[in-house]
């Protein structure tokens, strides 16, 4: 969603994951959250943590726009799947701050963006960078925005899927680094979110480097119990620390994981008769998970770089700029530490 110039230029979206598809809206997930660090919001944490599952959409956006994409997603289950909608719905809305390049303050996201986003979702590779909940956001005092990445892990004779989403609005320009090269202390591209102190110069206050949110979402088909998934969220933070950053008080980074396998188990519904029912889950055994944790922090870290080399300069909110991270700046910093 990009509209507009001056004080109410409009630089936000919505991204939207529907983890079992369309057809599988209410249909649980066996599912956990890791915050890393708090500063920041995900609605329906609460019922992940009790029931250990997810069967709701995804929708990941601005701060200030969680309501209306709340909003959205409701209306939007109660029209494509009103059994789910029958009951009651705890959707799953994500936020990070977009307020330096958008008008964050002017409403300008709404529930039919959401819808769009919904109806949107495919199985195609997800766009990169400027686009959806990551349009105006920033990493490293970089452009940032939306990076995916994934791993595969085979186990037991079968192939599993390790996949992250990230909506990247974390870091301070001199934590970057890419291995063991500072790239971001080295870098010559203008730093306009710290060079330039302008949340001092227009709201009297300091903004501390590194301030912003992450919010990641890591998906597997492999079968993982609720707990496993918690054991996934937690290595999203690892991930993230891989390219530099320490965490900053005012980033809320948040992690959630959920695993696709399983259909029909960690159901709550009114019941139906009166039969006791059983349900059964099938589950990798927990000495055998590392190869998956290890999978998640590789592709974590993969999915913000790619949110970095993806972005493109962007100009926003009363012209403030934030520019991409320079590629011939990281072609040259890899050929120097190899001596080329």
């Amino acid at each position: 969603m990009i509209a507009g110039e001056g004080a109410h230029a409009v630089r936000t979206g919505v991204t939207a994951v529907l983890p079992r598809g369309r057809e599988g809206v209410g249909v649980p997930c066996a599912a956990a959250v890791h915050a890393f660090n708090g500063n920041g919001e995900l609605t329906g944490r609460a019922w992940i943590d009790e029931s250990g599952s997810l069967s709701m959409p995804i929708g990941i956006t601005s701060s200030h726009a969680v309501g209306a994409v709340h909003s959205g997603i409701d209306s939007w289950v109660a029209q494509i799947a009103p059994h789910v909608a029958a009951q009651w719905m705890l959707p799953v809305v994500g936020e990070t701050w977009d307020g330096y390049l958008n008008d964050i303050n002017g409403g300008h996201v709404t529930p039919a963006d959401a819808w769009s986003a919904l109806e949107a979702a495919s199985t195609a590779a997800p766009a990169e960078g400027n686009v959806g909940g990551g349009t105006g956001m920033n990493c490293y005092g970089f452009k940032g925005g939306t990076g995916t990445a994934s791993r595969t892990v085979a186990y037991g004779g079968a192939e599993y899927t390790v996949g992250v989403l990230i909506q990247a609005n974390f870091g301070a320009r001199d934590e970057l680094r890419l291995g063991s090269i500072d790239l971001g202390a080295r870098s010559s591209a203008p730093n306009p979110m710290g060079d330039d102190d302008w949340f001092a110069r227009e709201r009297r206050q300091h903004a501390p480097g590194g301030a912003g949110s992450a919010i990641v979402v890591i998906a597997t088909d492999a079968p993982f119990l609720p707990g496993q998934c918690a054991a996934l969220a937690r290595r999203g933070a690892l991930g993230l620390g891989r390219s530099g950053t320490a965490g900053s008080h005012f980033s809320g980074d948040i992690v959630l994981a959920f695993s696709t396998a399983n259909e029909g188990a960690l159901t709550s519904q009114f019941p139906e008769g009166s039969d006791e029912v059983y349900e059964t889950m099938r589950l990798i055994p927990w000495g055998r998970i590392d190869p998956f944790l290890t999978a998640a922090v590789q592709a974590v870290d993969e999915a913000v770089w790619n949110a970095l080399v993806a972005a493109q300069d962007m100009t926003g909110r009363d012209g403030h700029r934030s520019l991409a991270l320079p590629h011939d700046e990281i072609r040259a910093a890899v050929d120097e530490s190899r001596g080329v």
